[in-house]
């Protein structure tokens, strides 16, 4: 799951951190990354038994980002992302990865939460950005011979922008080529699923109040040579209304369920596999 949760300084933060926190109960995420939280979130987060990595950089304010999780990670890296001289003006972006281990069958994942520049200008920033956090992946997942990596987090752009699209493995970025499949896009193709929208009043309310609705926030998987390793079975938008008439942000929630594929990819199935198969429900891997 990801989620922007708009700093609880606005909009009766109390009540939209009581949402979020009956919410988070309620789906149970296995990896979480949420934005613009304060130190009291985390140690709200740890007191709920989540094992929680801070972004490296957070406002003079205490505002920032983790990755969290129900298992304690393993190895992790990170970035500031501090590509050009004016990402300094958006302070508490960046990049956190971290290799989790999960039951055998899936091993250890390389989970990434990347935060680029905010502003709507400053595309080449989040070009740059992307592609610090593509080099990031990709030497760990060599360096630790991992097979898996998710990608999430508020990206702040839309899929039709030049960041998302080199993530997408649409186009080249710095003599490097790379492709993470967007889940939201994979189980609704053709649906804008904005996840900031101007149905949303506190979008109204906000510092942005013009906004025309974007999909700004994704869960990604990586791709090898013949596509992605892991299956999306599903993804949804959360928190997307009202709870008892209080929006919990101004940006919606997503959550993607992952699991392997009926066979790896690379490789034919075989026909045992296929005898396997044949008989379970069409959702299911």
């Amino acid at each position: 799951m990801t989620m922007n949760v708009l700093a609880p300084s606005y909009a009766d933060g109390s009540s939209r951190r009581a949402i979020l926190a009956e919410e988070l109960q309620r789906l149970g995420p296995d990896v979480l990354a949420l934005q613009e939280v304060t130190r009291e979130d985390t140690e709200a987060l740890e007191r709920s038994g989540w094992h929680v990595l801070p972004h490296p950089r957070w406002s003079a304010e205490g505002v920032g980002a983790v990755l969290a999780a129900r298992r304690p990670f393993g190895r992790t890296v990170s970035d500031t992302l501090e590509v050009t001289e004016r990402t300094m003006d958006t302070d508490w972006c960046g990049v956190v990865a971290a290799e989790l281990p999960l039951p055998e069958t899936l091993g250890s994942v390389l989970v990434v939460h990347h935060k680029p520049s905010w502003p709507y200008g400053w595309e080449r920033e989040r070009e740059l950005q992307a592609l610090v956090t593509a080099r990031l992946v990709e030497s760990v997942m060599a360096e630790r011979s991992l097979s898996h990596a998710v990608l999430l987090g508020d990206f702040d752009a839309t899929p039709q922008a030049a960041s998302l699209r080199f993530l997408r493995g649409l186009r080249s970025l710095g003599g490097l080529s790379v492709c993470f499949q967007d889940a939201w896009s994979t189980v609704h193709p053709g649906e804008p699923g904005p996840t900031f929208s101007s149905g949303n009043p506190l979008v109204r309310q906000g510092d942005m109040p013009e906004a025309a609705d974007r999909r700004i926030d994704y869960i990604m998987i990586r791709c090898g040579p013949h596509g992605p390793t892991l299956r999306i079975t599903s993804c949804r938008r959360v928190l997307a209304g009202p709870v008892n008439g209080v929006y919990a942000s101004d940006h919606y929630g997503l959550v993607a369920d992952l699991s392997l594929p009926d066979h790896t990819p690379g490789q034919w199935r075989s026909p045992h596999q296929q005898r396997n198969t044949d008989h379970l429900p069409a959702d299911r891997g």
